[in-house]
């Protein structure tokens, strides 16, 4: 009665493994984030976002990646990285069976809310090994100041 059930081309373990990639493919949302403030989990690439008084820090960690296909793009207040990671994995032409495929590959946007002392004409970006690091200064107008006593 359960012969048919061991009988599938390639075997049982590879037909879980196979359904197991489509509903992962069909029900998750990589790349995108749950929030603009959350990270969804499987989120690509992962963000470590901090401040201090003069900047806003942003480190996209995405090793692998062409720098100039990247875009950073900032718009009322959202920052906006966004690019395209290609498939470590050969061409399949029908022989190929992949047992685990854990890194992330195709399009990717993520979005970050700067707070409003954000200066949108003043910022930098560099890409080196695998991190991309973004410095959004704050306005001159919100930074602390000290006033003289005479």
């Amino acid at each position: 009665m359960y012969e048919s059930l061991l009988n599938f081309p390639g075997g049982l373990l590879a037909e879980f493994e196979r359904l197991q990639q489509e509903l992962q493919q069909e029900f998750a949302n990589p790349g995108r984030p749950g929030s603009i403030r959350a990270l969804a989990s499987g989120a690509f690439p992962a963000l470590n976002v901090g401040s201090s008084p003069s900047a806003i820090e942003i480190y996209a960690f995405a090793p692998g990646l062409d720098a100039s296909k990247l875009d950073v793009q900032i718009d009322h207040g959202l920052l906006s990285i966004s690019g395209e990671r290609e498939s470590a994995l050969p061409q399949d032409n029908g022989t190929l069976s992949t047992y685990a495929n854990e890194r992330f590959a195709g399009p990717f946007k993520r979005t970050v809310s700067l707070p409003g002392d954000a200066d949108p004409e003043k910022v930098q970006a560099h890409y080196r090994n695998g991190v991309l690091h973004i410095t959004v200064a704050r306005q001159e107008s919100a930074q602390p100041k000290r006033i003289d006593i005479q």
